[in-house]
């Protein structure tokens, strides 16, 4: 935070010296004009700074919550793809690890979901996945059929856990620090600029800016709604473990 106040207080800096040194340019004149050159360039460079502020913003929430959205499936599926394997195991062994599935994609929407939405995970969650496993590394199993069932099956575990563990890194996830902050900064001095720069608006010229103003504050409001990938208007639901659920019935009723 100190770098930043003083890369600030640097460029002000500059801005005075050459104010200063340009001033006993001869050819040089004053620029009183809120539509001259000066106010011109300023209004310019920083619309533009806010406009790539603003979409950085923008960007990030959004790729986060894709990447978490396309998360999810991978999920679910390799909770399906688990459950289907775990049908070549002994029968007591296949009955139980199927209804850990169950109950661990039952928790994650019932229980989880809501927390996620707070960013961060339910523990619960990990230790159920973590003692499935377990349980299935300790079967003993015959046969080569059976083999390859417990090792399809820990495969498919292991990737719940691995795509567990980047749902909890997507859940925790917000924009770099200070952006949002930026973004608020920038639009205000986007929205008082004219005034700063010795324009007086009156009636029906005072329109636009309004309209400016209320859509910045829109803007500005919409960066801060979807920074978080499972809260706010682009929230990643839990469809796919829904699904899931319903698969699981499927495949269960067709056996």
């Amino acid at each position: 935070m100190v770098a930043y106040a003083l890369s600030i207080l640097a460029a002000g800096g500059v801005v005075v010296l050459a104010a200063l040194l340009f001033r006993k340019v001869r050819r040089a004149e004053d620029d009183r004009d809120p539509g001259g050159p000066s106010a011109g360039h300023a209004g310019s460079m920083l619309s533009a700074l806010f406009l790539l502020v603003f979409a950085i913003a923008i960007i990030v929430p959004w790729t986060t919550a894709d990447a978490a959205r396309q998360n999810t499936h991978a999920e679910s599926q390799a909770a399906i793809n688990a459950y289907w394997a775990a049908a070549a195991l002994p029968p007591d062994d296949a009955r139980q690890v199927r209804s850990a599935l169950r109950d661990y994609i039952t928790f994650v929407v019932r229980d989880e979901w809501p927390l996620m939405a707070q960013g961060h995970m339910d523990p619960v969650g990990a230790a159920r996945m973590d003692a499935l496993r377990g349980r299935v590394s300790a079967l003993k199993v015959s046969g080569t059929d059976q083999e390859d069932a417990k090792t399809d099956l820990l495969a498919h575990l292991g990737a719940v856990s691995s795509a567990r563990a980047q749902r909890a890194a997507d859940a925790a996830a917000t924009p770099p620090d200070g952006l949002l902050l930026l973004t608020i900064l920038t639009g205000l001095v986007v929205l008082v600029f004219p005034f700063m720069a010795g324009a007086r608006p009156r009636g029906l010229t005072l329109l636009p800016l309004l309209a400016m103003g209320g859509l910045l504050g829109f803007g500005v409001y919409l960066t801060w709604d979807i920074s978080h990938a499972f809260d706010g208007p682009l929230a990643v639901g839990p469809e796919p473990f829904q699904a899931a659920l319903q698969e699981f019935a499927r495949i269960g009723g067709s056996m």
